[in-house]
């Protein structure tokens, strides 16, 4: 309610409601008041009349009864007067009356009020006995006095007039007093909320009249001091802020500056950055080209003449050069990290195959120490998965050659499982466990830790830098999942990891890559997990196992015999033992082998059969035992081999692409040592030609060649369909740095091969993807020279080792690398002069890819160091090392020149 209606209510409402319950209370005492006095007054007028009346009646006299009953009728208010008998007959009436009552019973003065009249009924004796009762019957009559309701409803009204009159001119009254408070009060009030609005809005200049009364007078004034502390508290922050923002510009300027000098030194951090990546790099291949120089000239010594003692300082220099080029693919693999810019990919995969293929990498470690390298991957993981391959081999890599360096007895196991499957989602949990020294729990806090190995008793020992766990760690997380280490029960240790995959088939085991009309194998292996792997993986392929003894190898009704022979058993005497238990054997034979198949070169199958190295690719192992069981002859590997030499038509055959004729007769050479047919282009136009005419297995591909570069010939020739679209292709590359590599591997290599190849490296690419096992020819070197020299012009005997032992074809590959000299020599000079980097560097790649397998030390190492530093410096590096490129060249041509002569 609003303050007017609330003073209205207090000044007029409230005494007017008083005003009128006073007078309502006075009405009703007054008219209570006048009721009784009239009662009064009737009832003496009656009494006093009584005895005149009794004494009229009691002479029956009625000419005075007429005067006395006038007296009643003169009285105020009195309408009618009747003399009733005692029966209620009616003796005499004055006045005008309803219709009459019943007379009431008793015998005493009676008032009645109804319909608006008092009715008074006196009783009048006529007679009384001296010795009667008053209430004794005897005869009376009744006397009623009528008074009418007009009179005393006119006083009432009367009254009532005088009330309402007063209660209106007290109204008139107070209403005129309310209306001059309000026009005092109200304005007054209206100013100080206009006021308040003014302040509110932020006028604060605005001020109220100190008007009306003093109370409003008062908040009037406490309202202008009110405006006035506003105002002064408006100027105050004015003042402030002023201030601030002053302080603020200042201080945005100093951020603007701070800023600056951030974005500077962001600048100089990324820059500082990029330049720590170049450097690593350039380090990585200038440290790995004198590298590769020092373990190719240690396994060229390796093939020498050698007492114990230098065979045994040899070793550790070719161990501490890989140990140094781990740590430098490690701290490569820490700055990619490091800086973010590590990708995995999603490509489709086989874990049995990654699983062989890391094994197969690892086995010659496991087999110098004589542990059994296995891998269990269970028959419900998926054929087909979706994930970065690559990444999963590293990981696998580095745990499993942990494993072996730390265990020197017993096996190293890695296990595949399906941890979790919902969908096509799987979790796949990874398990390398090993039997070597274990985990102390002080030593697995700090395991994932980067350059850490948790003690330095074990560094010193074992070797290492500490970066492989924890790139191990970074990669599975990245993948992710997650990494543990515990300690086995019974011994050694256990890495485990979980990779988080998606299927590509929607079976739930995998179909066997075998089906055998149930041939009868005989099988003795020692290792009993390796016993139970082959049992299980032959029965699964349809075969019954019957399990050996040693001394009961020979059965007659087995259709195949499988045995595993241990180091201890090549000695000559106990390997003697094997080969006649082997010949009483009526069945062809499958010989298993923890160490090279070299070590049996004596052994002969007089049934046919295969020597296999463990651990034995399952690829490898389906295809060996489906020649041995299905096919209806067995020749001896040899005789294959030869058959292959000769004809030039094996099981399998190999496109080999390179510009560089002596690159490709060299490889050449090298395939058909191991049985593959060969097929040579010159480029990637001839490779398209035969691609519409033959087929392959496998193609080996150089990538800098002139025209379409080995990348675009392999995706022109999967284009073709067929076999082309499916066979496995290998990069042939003279300079195969880590990013190039990642290249490769992303636009669809399966591997990549640094020239010179590595023969080892070689044979296992033709294992693995054609199951041929490749046992190059060794050649034996003459010893070096005691003294250091310096490289030669032209090595022979080097050349003839990288021809795969072949002196005819180390002659032919020399003649064309002299024949090319000239115009390699132009075509340098012309593209330099020209500052054409591309041309240049195509020029020195072909120079390079030509003395790869010549025996030219002297320019080949020229060569390879002028291509590196521009690769990683660019042309303006290459001034003062293109003489001595030049220099090289002149010598060569001075040596042929000095042969020419003799």
């Amino acid at each position: 309610m609003s303050l007017k209606y609330r003073l209205l209510t207090l000044v007029l409402g409230v005494p007017l409601l008083l005003l009128l319950i006073q007078s309502s209370y006075l009405f009703l005492q007054n008219q209570q008041q006048r009721h009784e006095t009239l009662r009064n007054h009737l009832n003496e007028s009656v009494e006093l009349l009584s005895p005149s009346l009794t004494q009229v009646l009691k002479r029956d006299e009625p000419a005075r009864l007429q005067p006395l009953l006038q007296r009643l009728m003169d009285l105020q208010g009195v309408s009618a007067v009747v003399l009733h008998a005692n029966d209620g007959s009616v003796v005499t009436r004055l006045g005008t009356t309803q219709t009459s009552l019943a007379l009431p019973t008793g015998r005493r003065l009676q008032i009645i009020e109804e319909d608006g009249q008092w009715r008074l009924f006196k009783p009048l004796p006529t007679y009384s006995l001296p010795w009667a009762n008053r209430d004794e019957t005897g005869q009376y009559y009744w006397l009623e006095v009528v008074v009418g309701n007009s009179d005393i409803a006119l006083v009432d009204y009367r009254q009532l007039a005088h009330y309402a009159l007063a209660w209106l001119i007290a109204a008139t009254l107070l209403l005129l007093t309310a209306y001059g408070t309000l026009r005092r009060v109200l304005p007054t009030l209206r100013a100080q909320r206009q006021t308040l609005q003014r302040l509110d809005g932020g006028k604060y200049d605005y001020r109220a009249r100190e008007t009306g009364p003093r109370e409003l007078a008062l908040l009037s004034r406490a309202i202008n001091q009110l405006g006035d502390h506003l105002l002064r508290t408006k100027e105050a922050q004015r003042l402030q802020l002023e201030q601030t923002t002053s302080e603020l510009q200042e201080s945005m300027e100093t951020i603007e500056v701070q800023n600056i000098e951030l974005d500077m030194a962001r600048r100089r951090a990324q820059q500082a950055n990029r330049i720590k990546s170049e450097f690593l790099a350039n380090m990585s291949h200038e440290i790995r080209t004198p590298l590769n120089g020092i373990i190719g000239f240690c396994r060229l010594l390796g093939r020498g003449r050698l007492d114990s003692r230098e065979r045994e300082w040899l070793e550790h220099i070719e161990t501490a050069s890989n140990n140094l080029l781990t740590l430098i693919n490690g701290i490569l693999d820490f700055s990619k990290m490091e800086a973010g810019k590590l990708e995995l990919d999603s490509v489709a995969f086989d874990m049995v195959t990654l699983v062989d293929e890391v094994l197969t990498l690892q086995a010659p470690a496991a087999q110098e120490k004589d542990l059994q390298l296995l891998g269990l991957v269970f028959d419900d993981v998926p054929s087909e998965l979706l994930g970065d391959p690559q990444r999963i081999k590293q990981v696998l890599i580095n745990l499993v050659s942990n494993a072996i360096k730390f265990t020197q007895r017993g096996d190293v196991i890695v296990r595949v499982l399906v941890d979790e499957s919902e969908g096509n989602d799987v979790r796949l949990r990874v398990r390398v466990s090993d039997t070597g020294i274990g985990l102390p729990a002080s030593i697995r806090e700090q395991l994932f830790q980067p350059f850490s190995q948790g003690s330095i008793s074990r560094s010193r020992q074992y070797g290492g830098s500490g970066l492989g766990l924890m790139i191990c760690k970074q990669l599975v997380e990245q993948m992710g999942g997650e990494i543990t280490a515990t300690n086995q029960p019974e011994g050694g240790s256990e890495f485990s990891f979980t990779l988080f995959l998606r299927s590509l088939v929607t079976v739930a085991e995998r179909p066997p890559e075998l089906m055998l009309p149930s041939p009868l194998i005989g099988l003795w292996e020692p290792h009993k997990i390796t016993q139970q792997v082959l049992s299980h993986q032959l029965e699964r392929w349809g075969a019954r196992v019957e399990l050996l003894h040693q001394n009961s190898l020979v059965e007659d009704s087995l259709d195949l015999l499988i045995v595993g022979i241990s180091q201890s058993d090549l000695q000559p005497r106990r390997l003697q033992v094997w080969q006649q238990r082997l010949a009483t054997a009526s069945c062809p034979a499958l010989v298993l082998i923890n160490s090279d198949p070299y070590d049996l070169a004596d052994m002969t199958l007089p049934h046919g059969g295969e020597i296999l190295c463990k651990p034995i690719p399952r690829a490898r192992l389906c295809e060996v035992t489906e020649r041995l069981l299905l096919s209806d002859g067995h020749p001896p590997m040899a005789t294959r081999k030869k058959d292959a030499l000769e004809h030039g038509n094996g099981p399998s055959r190999a496109l080999i692409v390179d510009d560089i004729a002596s690159n490709r007769i060299l490889v050449r050479e090298l395939l058909h040592q191991a049985g593959i047919a060969t097929l040579l282009a010159e480029n990637g136009h001839e490779a398209l030609a035969l691609a519409h005419e033959q087929e392959v297995d496998l193609v080996l591909m150089d990538i800098r060649m002139p025209g379409m570069n080995g990348v675009e010939v392999m995706q022109a020739l999967r284009k073709t369909g067929g076999r082309w679209a499916t066979c496995p292709y290998v990069a042939l590359t003279a300079h195969a740095e880590r990013d190039e590599t990642r290249w490769l591997f992303d636009a669809g290599m399966q591997e990549v091969l640094t020239k010179p190849l590595d023969e080892q490296a070689l044979a296992r690419i033709l294992t693995l993807y054609l199951g041929v096992v490749a046992p190059f020819d060794e050649i034996a070197k003459a010893t070096a020279d005691e003294e250091q020299a310096p490289l030669a012009v032209v090595d022979l005997q080097l050349g003839q080792r990288l021809a795969g032992g072949r002196a005819d074809l180390a002659r032919e590959t020399l003649e064309m690398l002299l024949d090319s000299l000239a115009q390699s020599e132009t075509e340098l000079r012309a593209s330099f002069a020209a500052d054409d980097e591309n041309a240049f560097l195509d020029a020195v790649h072909r120079l390079n890819g030509a003395c790869r397998y010549c025996g030219v030390p002297e320019l080949a190492l020229l060569s390879e160091t002028l291509e590196t530093r521009i690769r990683t410096q660019g042309l303006s590096a290459a001034g003062s090392m293109l003489e001595d490129v030049f220099v090289a060249m002149q010598r060569l041509k001075e040596w042929q020149a000095l042969q020419a002569r003799a």
